[in-house]
């Protein structure tokens, strides 16, 4: 997620100061990707470094106030009409879970993946209810579709990765894959020559 361009299309609209833009943000996604007020306002300085926003004096009660600059104008309009290329794919942290969990003695990879089914079973039900509720307001606000349409994309993920769970166990069990191994299976393993150790 780019908070840099997140943060100079909330400026494009009006100026404003740090925790006006993290409510903002968080308003106008559904509170699905928390923002840290600290990576706000390191990120509002680097805007300011880089000439893409500036500081606009300040809101009467201490808050300093920032502006979208013309440079941060043209960056944030590129933004928009740029495709969201993934060069390198994105760190899973189940995928990475799983790939390890497999390559290890004593871990139980049944239990890993059930336990991420019923994980994600949750979520996906929770999108969807949510979903469902958010339709039901029958909204044209702008704020009230770019939600629906936020829960959209979190449901098929939800389901994408139900899938690929259900993906991952047929596999499994189709190469009969042992999915641990107990202190027995150890035992009875023989013993590797040294020269074969070492290549």
């Amino acid at each position: 997620m780019s908070i840099r361009h997140s943060l100079l299309a909330l400026l494009h609209d009006q100026p404003m100061y740090g925790y006006q833009l993290r409510s903002e943000f968080e308003e106008r996604t559904g509170s699905t990707w928390p923002l840290n007020i600290g990576q706000v306002y390191t990120t509002l300085d680097r805007l300011e470094r880089d000439g893409l926003a500036v500081k606009d004096g300040d809101d009467g009660e201490g808050h300093v106030v920032y502006r979208i600059t013309a440079s941060g104008k043209a960056e944030v309009s590129q933004w928009f009409v740029a495709p969201v290329v993934a060069t390198n794919p994105p760190r899973n942290e189940l995928a990475i879970k799983l790939s390890l969990a497999m390559t290890l003695d004593n871990v139980d990879v049944e239990m890993l993946l059930q336990a991420q089914r019923t994980a994600s079973m949750r979520n996906l039900q929770t999108y969807t209810r949510q979903r469902r509720e958010a339709a039901k307001s029958d909204s044209n606000d702008s704020q009230d579709v770019a939600w629906i349409l936020v829960l959209d994309s979190l449901v098929f993920g939800a389901e994408a990765e139900i899938r690929w769970l259900d993906h991952c166990e047929g596999w499994l069990r189709k190469h009969r894959f042992r999915t641990s191994k107990s202190p027995a299976d150890h035992a009875a393993e023989p013993l590797k020559d040294s020269k074969e150790v070492t290549r």
